[in-house]
């Protein structure tokens, strides 16, 4: 079978609906207590000196933070929205250090939002179960937005980012932590299209939007004041714990004589094709995005 063939293949195996994205996070959310204490479904931001390369949450917390300092709304009666919240860890950090923001997020999974919704009983938060790419949000209706590693699993869809730029008031900002590709999915090499193809299974993504592209649908959208920047280095140490964290994770599992779930199998799976796949540093990139409506 010719290369093209065998690209073509796996291209069309990835597909991922609604069901299995919502069957996912119902299934493995417990899981990323694991990951993190304060529940933060993402990678993190080193700082040295600031965080600790050996405390997980501090750079988990850290990359929180980025999105909040970029954000730049005013931190009093302000509203956000958290466009796939998981369940609320980021809500979480930024009520914790604003109280009197309001922060709205949302999820396909019922488990996300029940168990979020109690985490947040008396704050200025709460969590729906909708569609980031078909919010209730009113138009112009919001100070801010940010998507941390979610809009992913539309593969950085111009839909999810039209719905953002929909909900946002004139001059608000969107904030996007994400892997993107550096390069065409057709133009990835078999290893790197390899482990692309295993990242997108495990953790049930339609794809990473390559980093131009999206660009590119950013500005036709109308967006503006565009800020790219790549914070591969910056999140490499948090990536660096994945195959300690899921070894201790089997081992308590084993020891404990606790089944693994399938989904709790394919999220250890797309965590570690998320290490190997930072390995390709001219196929994949992490970046942090800031633009204005």
């Amino acid at each position: 079978m010719s290369t093209l063939a065998i690209l073509h293949k796996l291209k069309l195996k990835r597909s991922s609906t609604k069901e299995k994205i919502t069957q996912f996070y119902d299934e493995a959310t417990e899981d990323y207590e694991f990951w993190s204490k304060d529940f933060n479904m993402h990678f993190g931001y080193y700082i040295p000196f600031k965080t600790s390369i050996f405390q997980r949450d501090s750079m988990l917390n850290e990359m929180n933070q980025q999105v909040f300092d970029r954000l730049q709304v005013s931190k009093q009666n302000s509203l956000i929205a958290d466009l796939g919240c998981g369940i609320g860890g980021t809500i979480q950090y930024g009520l914790r250090k604003y109280p009197l923001l309001h922060i709205i997020g949302v999820t396909l999974s019922s488990f996300q939002v029940n168990e979020g919704n109690k985490r947040l009983e008396g704050k200025n938060g709460l969590i729906l179960q909708e569609n980031y790419c078909h919010t209730s949000f009113a138009s112009s209706s919001l100070d801010g937005a940010y998507a941390m590693e979610s809009f992913c699993h539309s593969g950085h869809s111009k839909q999810a980012l039209q719905e953002a730029y929909r909900i946002l008031k004139p001059n608000a900002k969107l904030v996007i932590t994400d892997a993107f590709l550096k390069k065409d999915a057709e133009q990835l090499c078999i290893g790197s299209n390899y482990c692309y193809e295993q990242l997108c299974e495990g953790w049930s993504l339609n794809g990473l939007g390559s980093i131009k592209k999206v660009e590119h649908t950013l500005k036709q959208i109308g967006f503006r004041d565009i800020v790219i920047k790549d914070i591969s280095y910056r999140v490499a140490p948090s990536v660096l714990h994945v195959p300690f964290a899921i070894t201790k994770f089997i081992a308590q599992k084993l020891f404990k004589k606790s089944p693994i779930k399938p989904q709790s199998l394919k999220n250890l799976k797309g965590s570690l094709f998320a290490l190997l796949s930072g390995l390709h540093t001219k196929s994949f990139g992490y970046y942090i995005i800031t633009v204005k409506k």
